[in-house]
């Protein structure tokens, strides 16, 4: 049973990396991504538990994290153009229409 759900996790993982290539927008690509991601925590928490390696879970949620923290990076630079953006354009801009 478990592996046929390593195997249909690795079909997904197909059917994801299809539609990060095809993605006809930037942001059906990072979901793509982020879904791989989350498909590698699941796929990785299949095999510590046929494995029957409890550390393998360690790895899996520290690869959920950065999986996590790189797709909100990538967001950032697609929305902000850069990783560096206080946010004070914003409230410059809001205290002009208001003064």
């Amino acid at each position: 049973m478990y592996i046929a759900a390593s195997l249909a996790i690795l079909v997904t993982l197909g059917l994801v990396l299809a539609r990060a290539l095809m993605g006809p927008t930037v942001y059906d690509r990072i979901a793509a991504i982020n879904m791989f991601g989350t498909k590698i925590v699941l796929l990785i928490a299949v095999l510590a538990f046929l494995s029957r390696r409890t550390d393998l879970l360690d790895i899996a949620l520290v690869y959920a994290l950065i999986n996590f923290i790189g797709v909100v990076a990538v967001m950032k630079l697609v929305v902000h153009g850069n990783f560096h953006s206080t946010g004070d354009e914003n409230s410059k801009s809001v205290e002009v229409d208001q003064g």
